[in-house]
């Protein structure tokens, strides 16, 4: 199972935890950093915007990718919610598998 580490934004300190909770909750997510806030600069509907967000760092595995975007949409305030993955590589093996096995589903 190929290990990702999955980028998105969130407006604010609350809607970022309450998303981090829930992917916790769901076993969607292994672990889900909330790093401080940051000053985004983007363009959007053709123009240059500028927000204050938290950037959520989340820790899943591939087969759960799909699950874990639709939860994030259904939950998220934005209308098109930052999900960008990037497999990880390498890694500490027993720290990948701690990954792999956290985000098992329930049976």
């Amino acid at each position: 199972m190929d290990v990702k580490l999955v980028f998105c934004t969130c407006p604010d300190e609350q809607t970022a935890q309450a998303l981090a909770l829930h992917l916790m909750e769901q076993r969607l997510a292994a672990c889900v950093n909330l790093l401080p806030p940051m000053r985004s600069v983007y363009r959007w509907q053709g123009r240059i915007e500028q927000a204050q967000e938290v950037q959520l760092l989340i820790k899943t595995c591939g087969d759960r990718l799909q699950a874990l975007s639709a939860a994030i949409t259904a939950q998220h305030p934005y209308e098109v919610p930052e999900i960008l993955a990037i497999s990880a590589s390498d890694g500490l093996p027993p720290y990948l598998d701690w990954i792999r096995a956290q985000t098992r589903e329930e049976t």
